[in-house]
């Protein structure tokens, strides 16, 4: 189990005691003390303590440090629902082309259903024959399970993206490597969502930029154009993106690698461009 973090010191000390698998916290240079309170109260847990904020970075940090054949993440205020770890990495084995399990996510004390989950549960991608749900060009890395194997062989979270909105180069790698990904709804993480969030209009700003980075390392041309057109049309959190994008542009070209046109071809599929 990988848990990346920053600064939110009281969320983890209530969370930890939840997972049932061996912890690696990564610590992303938090300034609370978050790494002396979790090493002194759960001494179990080993703690990954970064110089600065490596983002979603952390959590590939993290999964080479466990050394596992699978590595689940969670975050600083989600964990996997009693039993439900070993029945995904039976359900893992179960599948060998199965790269990424994302489980339901059952989100706040009313334990409602992520609405990203039912779009999951509808995936226009149907059901692939050897894969045990509904197949996926995204995820949700908090209520993730994924094969090592296929996670560094594409390289994991990489720095560009960061966070948030890192899952999506993640999972095109993963499928144009010829990897599955799959919704399993009956796999449960609850997430009760941190007061310590981002507001709403910066952590969409923050989505935008790793959506067009993103589209400048894996996608055509025209489809980068596109997605800048459609961030300067969303208003301010787009045209914020943008902006925080720019500076990362050329790491983001210099590991340009477009993704097959059957990869491209589900994400249309996804855009309801096509059927």
């Amino acid at each position: 189990m990988v848990v990346a973090s920053r600064n939110r010191r009281d969320d983890l000390l209530a969370t930890l005691p939840r997972h049932e698998a061996p912890v690696v916290l990564v610590d992303n240079a938090s300034t609370d003390g978050t790494v002396e309170a979790v090493r002194q109260a759960h001494p179990e847990v080993t703690v990954l303590p970064l110089d600065r904020n490596a983002g979603a970075h952390g959590r590939t940090l993290g999964a080479a440090r466990a050394r596992t054949p699978f590595v689940a993440f969670a975050d600083d205020d989600s964990w996997w629902a009693p039993g439900d770890l070993a029945h995904a990495v039976e359900v893992m084995r179960a599948h060998p082309r199965l790269a990424l399990l994302n489980a339901r996510i059952l989100v706040g004390p009313g334990e409602q259903l992520d609405p990203v989950c039912a779009e999951m549960a509808r995936s226009p991608l149907g059901t692939d024959a050897d894969l045990p749900g509904p197949s996926l060009l995204g995820f949700v890395a908090c209520a993730a399970l994924v094969r090592t194997e296929a996670f560094e062989a594409v390289g994991g979270f990489d720095e560009v993206v960061r966070f948030p909105g890192e899952e999506e180069r993640l999972a095109l790698d993963l499928a144009a490597a010829g990897w599955g990904l799959a919704y399993v709804d009956d796999v449960t993480v609850h997430h009760h969502p941190s007061p310590r969030r981002d507001a709403p209009g910066r952590r969409q700003a923050g989505i935008w930029r790793s959506r067009l980075l993103t589209a400048a390392m894996r996608l055509p041309a025209r489809d980068v154009v596109r997605t800048a057109g459609q961030a300067v049309r969303a208003g301010r959190p787009g045209v914020e993106g943008l902006l925080a994008a720019l500076p990362d542009a050329p790491a983001a070209l210099r590991r340009r690698e477009p993704v097959p046109a059957s990869v491209r071809a589900g994400l249309r599929v996804l855009a309801g461009e096509s059927r």
